[in-house]
This record gives structure tokens, sequence and C-alpha cells, in this order.
């Protein structure tokens, strides 16, 4: 019967990750809830809620309480995570959840604080007399401590894993799955797949940069289109220079690099730079040296074509 209820608490015991989780979805809805309340006066003055920002704010809070902790034990975050608040102070095993005194005492300390600690803050910063002093300190020396009290609170929750906040602990309430939970079937199919494509792109990544494109561009080239029975001679060169080997227009400057072909200066430069064994694309001559054309292409025969 012990190890019964020992692996009945053990079930219902409901995980770190899922209590955070919950706190930071109820974070989320309230910057949710306040940024489409603050649209509603955006054709209004500007600094209309200013001056009762604290106030509205405790109220959007109360309204989002009343209809979460109050009438269903869970906040929203909890109620997407099938969770829900229990009275730890009952002593019956079965599900008890939290009597009117602990809501309200909820309310008190999560909202009634938050509206205090903004409302006092605003009061302290526009006063400066030194009876203000005394009392900003006091405020400061308590806010200090309760600080303190939730980072003690949530290393003990590290290692126990139960009282995410210390309003949990002090008012006795604390995560229980709504429904008991079954043990999932893990698939590692889809993580298997994912680390797989990862380690082939970084090995990629890797790869590509040591590759030559540009030498294996022109080894390609120069096995699919061989030439043969080229012809030589600065009259080959004017005859077969009317477009650059390697963007293929008119060529500007004109320059070989010891075949018979004709390159731009520019696009022949900038490639030997890019590769000291840079070869023709076309017919797989490495660059002995770059020397300007000296047979020159005369329009006539741009316009003869």
């Amino acid at each position: 019967m012990a190890s019964r209820d020992e692996n009945s608490k053990q079930a219902n015991r409901v995980l770190r990750i899922s209590q955070l989780d919950a706190l930071e979805l109820n974070k989320a809805l309230e910057q949710l809830v306040w940024s489409q309340f603050t649209q509603c006066f955006h054709g209004f003055k500007p600094g209309l809620l200013a001056r009762f920002e604290p106030e509205v704010k405790a109220f959007l809070w109360l309204f989002l309480w009343r209809f979460t902790i109050y009438s269903k034990n869970a906040t929203v975050g909890q109620s997407i995570l099938n969770i829900q608040y229990k009275n730890d102070f009952s002593p019956d095993l079965r599900y008890q959840p939290p009597s009117k005194t602990q809501k309200l005492w909820y309310a008190i300390c999560t909202i009634g604080g938050k509206w205090l600690e903004e409302r006092c803050y605003d009061v302290f910063r526009n006063r400066h007399f030194a009876s203000f002093k005394k009392a900003k300190q006091c405020v400061h020396l308590v806010v200090g401590l309760l600080k303190l009290g939730g980072l003690i609170n949530f290393l003990i929750f590290l290692q126990r894993g139960k009282f995410a906040t210390l309003t949990e602990r002090l008012l006795g309430i604390h995560s229980v799955f709504c429904k008991p939970q079954n043990a999932r079937d893990v698939g590692f199919e889809y993580m298997n797949r994912e680390l797989l494509w990862h380690g082939f792109s970084e090995f990629l990544i890797f790869l590509l940069p040591l590759v030559n494109i540009q030498k294996l561009k022109a080894k390609l080239c120069a096995w699919c289109a061989p030439v043969t029975g080229a012809p030589s001679g600065d009259g080959a060169l004017g005859t077969s220079g009317k477009e650059c080997a390697l963007c293929g227009e008119w060529p500007t400057m004109p320059h070989t690099m010891g075949c018979q072909h004709v390159f731009c200066y520019y696009c022949l430069k900038s490639n030997f730079l890019f590769d000291m064994s840079f070869a023709c694309p076309k017919c797989g001559t490495e660059v002995h040296s770059l020397q300007p054309l000296k047979s020159g292409i005369e329009m006539s025969e741009v316009n003869a074509v």
C-alpha cells in the first residue's frame, strides 16, 4: 500500500519545466492583454493612462483572476498545460482545490503587491521630503527582502520541484495535473533526420570553401567542349577575339594569357588574383603572363558581323 501511494504521488508530480512554462505563459498573456487594451486608447491624448496605469493594470489582472484561479483553480498557463492548484494544507490525499481564503490571499499577494509597488514608486518619485526618503528606504528594504525570499524559494524549487513561487509556498498551494498523465511513446525519427541534415550541412559549409569552383568549372567546360584544330597567330586572335572567353561580351582592353583566346583585362585579372592556377575555360591553358592583344580588333569587323 505504501509503495502504491508513493507511485501515485510520483505520477501526479508536475515537472519543474512545466511549472516554469506556466509562469512564462501567464506573463505573455498579461503583456498581450495590456497591449490590446492600450491600443483602444491609441487615438486619444498621449499619456491619458499614465496617471492611472497601476490601477488599470490591477483591474485587468483582477478580471483575469476572477475567471481563472477563482473559478477554475488554475491560471491560463496552467490550463494550457493541464495543471491546476491543489490545497497542500488539506489532510485528504484526494484532490482538494484551494479554499476561497487562499484564492483571495493569492490575489492580494500578486495583484495587490504589484499595484502597491508601482504606486509607491510613482509617489516617491515626485516627493523629495525627508520623511518620504525614510519611507522610500523602508519600501526598498521590504521589496529587497521579498526578492531575496523569492530567490531562496526558487533554489529550493529547483531541488525539490514544488512551490515555484514564494506566494505558492506561503499560501500552501502547489501544482498538480488535472488528469492522470499517460506514458508517452517518444519517436526519434524526426530528430534523427534533423541531426543528419544539420551534420551534412555543416560538412558542406566546411568543404565548399576548400573547393576551387572556378578551376572546376574550367575543367568541365574544357572536357565538354574541347577545342581542336585551333589556328594560331595574330590573325587567329583577331578572328576569334570578338568576344571575351569569360563574360561573352566585346573584350574591354583585350588581353591574352598564352593561348589563342581573348579576355577582358578586368575579367582575366580578377580571376587570376582569385586563383593563381587559373586556366582558360575554353582550352584549359594555364596563365603564363598577361599580354595585351597586339593586333587590334577594328570596329569595322563588328559591323561586318
